[in-house]
């Protein structure tokens, strides 16, 4: 495959996690957020697993095998990935699409905070400006004042924390099992059945509403977890790390402009220099480590 090729999907996919927040928030309309989230990701499953067995027998046939470990690792990525969706669902019903798009976008300087505080892995200079400048921009968005944060956007934030833990530990399972398909959809499956595990108890379900919200689960579920997942496990292989951070990140700005065109959201100016100074922030983080390894290859 070509690089151009990789980096359309790559966008594509960009596209179709951006959207989904529309998708996330309107379905809400019809059914609670752990039953939109659980249902969510059974539909997702049902994509990835027969992708993930067939790497899994695959390894198996090559003499391979998963250790206890590594299981227990996927089933840690399945509760912090549910941990950081059911978060980001709850948070959707009392803040914006444009919000909920960049504050979820603060993992990726989260991410390296973390792996310093729990694994004295000593991050890239970038980060503590970049931190600064998120911590800047999410003042400029939430309207000058920190006090104007509502609910939603604090489970956004909060839910932000699982999604940096989520990308760490997936990427030490990976690294160990290299079955990156198969740990996304054992990822899943935990999603899905603790969704609707919790969704029973505290939630009705009722089929009328779950056909109501069908449009709305379909695109989170087949197309956001689903098809989005595999294209970007295909394209990220044939592609430059610094092409798929740069064009990853245009998730949030596709939130952005789906919560204007689709939802009728509009900022005030003092949050367009909100998402400007994030935007820049979270790209920062993505791109500058990766220039100095290159820096240092060619070297």
């Amino acid at each position: 495959m070509s690089r151009f090729r990789a980096n359309l999907l790559l966008l594509i996919t960009a596209f179709i996690w951006g959207t989904a927040f529309v998708a996330q928030q309107n379905g809400l309309d019809h059914v609670g957020p752990f039953t939109f989230t659980g249902f969510r990701f059974v539909l997702g499953t049902l994509v990835v697993l027969p992708l993930g067995l067939r790497e899994y027998y695959r390894l198996k046939s090559q003499g391979g095998s998963i250790q206890t470990k590594d299981w227990i690792g996927m089933l840690l990525c399945g509760l912090f990935l549910f941990t950081g969706s059911a978060s980001q669902q709850i948070g959707l019903m009392n803040t914006s699409v444009t919000n909920a798009g960049f504050f979820t976008g603060l993992y990726v300087p989260m991410v390296p905070l973390i792996m310093l505080v729990f694994w004295r892995q000593l991050p890239h200079w970038t980060i503590w400006p970049a931190a600064f400048g998120c911590l800047v921009g999410t003042y400029y968005l939430s309207g000058g004042s920190f006090s104007a944060l509502n609910t939603g956007d604090v489970w956004i934030l909060g839910g932000s924390i699982f999604w940096a833990l989520q990308v760490i530990v997936i990427g030490f399972v990976v690294k160990s099992t290299q079955t990156p398909v198969l740990v996304a959809a054992t990822q899943f499956g935990v999603c899905a059945i603790l969704g609707v595990s919790i969704a029973i108890p505290l939630e009705t379900i009722e089929l009328q509403s779950v056909i109501a919200a069908g449009p709305d689960l379909l695109y989170a579920g087949i197309l956001s977890i689903g098809v989005a997942f595999t294209l970007q496990a295909i394209a990220q292989r044939h592609t430059p790390q610094a092409d798929a951070a740069i064009i990853m990140s245009g998730e949030i700005l596709f939130a952005a402009l789906a919560g204007a065109l689709i939802q009728g959201e509009r900022l005030t100016t003092e949050g367009y220099i909100g998402c400007a100074i994030m935007f820049s922030c979270i790209l920062a983080v993505e791109l500058l480590p990766l220039l100095r390894r290159r820096r240092k290859a060619i070297a």
